[in-house]
């Protein structure tokens, strides 16, 4: 009889260790972190270094071909910086640039096999980093902020898609009497 009653109160520990939720200043310090990460990320990329040259590469690859205005509203930068890059990148035989068939006044961007290649040979320069900023950690604790970052990516996109419509949108979602 012993027995049933040290599972149920196992049980019901694991259920109040799932029900407590992370303090407001354990949130603030994650908060705190990513952006810290996420803001040195996003410095490098907009550089005119191998990150940035990373970043341009693996959204052409990712798309096959691709304007130029898309790219710069992907990567979030002025169509100008895009301009001066793929010039770059083309002078040095990593992009092709032609008219696009369907708007001859546009153009499109694919890489090339020297571009595909570069594009590996950053990425090979990307993880070397990333591995150098984790040499000193245990495997398991890169396979758990994997799990974390993973998991805090699907909650976001959860929340995401039960949130309200824009402001600017709410009369599309008005229900009428």
């Amino acid at each position: 009889m012993i027995e049933p009653y040290n599972n149920l109160l196992n049980a019901s520990k694991y259920v109040m260790i799932r029900l407590m939720q992370p303090s407001q200043e354990d949130v603030i310090q994650m908060v705190g972190a990513l952006f810290g990460l996420i803001g040195s990320i996003q410095r490098a990329q907009k550089g005119n270094g191998p990150a940035n040259r990373l970043a341009l590469l693996q959204m052409i690859a990712a798309h096959g071909q691709i304007h130029p205005s898309q790219l710069a509203e992907e990567l979030e930068v002025n169509q100008s910086s895009i301009t001066r890059q793929v010039r770059i990148l083309e002078d040095e035989g990593d992009l092709v640039v032609s008219a696009d068939p369907g708007d001859l006044r546009a153009c499109i961007i694919q890489l090339t096999d020297a571009g595909h290649n570069k594009l590996d040979e950053l990425s090979a320069i990307g993880i070397g980093r990333f591995s150098k900023f984790v040499a000193n950690w245990d495997p398991e604790e890169v396979r758990t902020l994997t799990r974390l970052l993973l998991k805090l990516e699907r909650s976001k996109t959860e929340v995401v898609v039960r949130k309200e419509p824009p402001a600017r949108d709410r009369w599309r979602y008005k229900e009428t009497s």
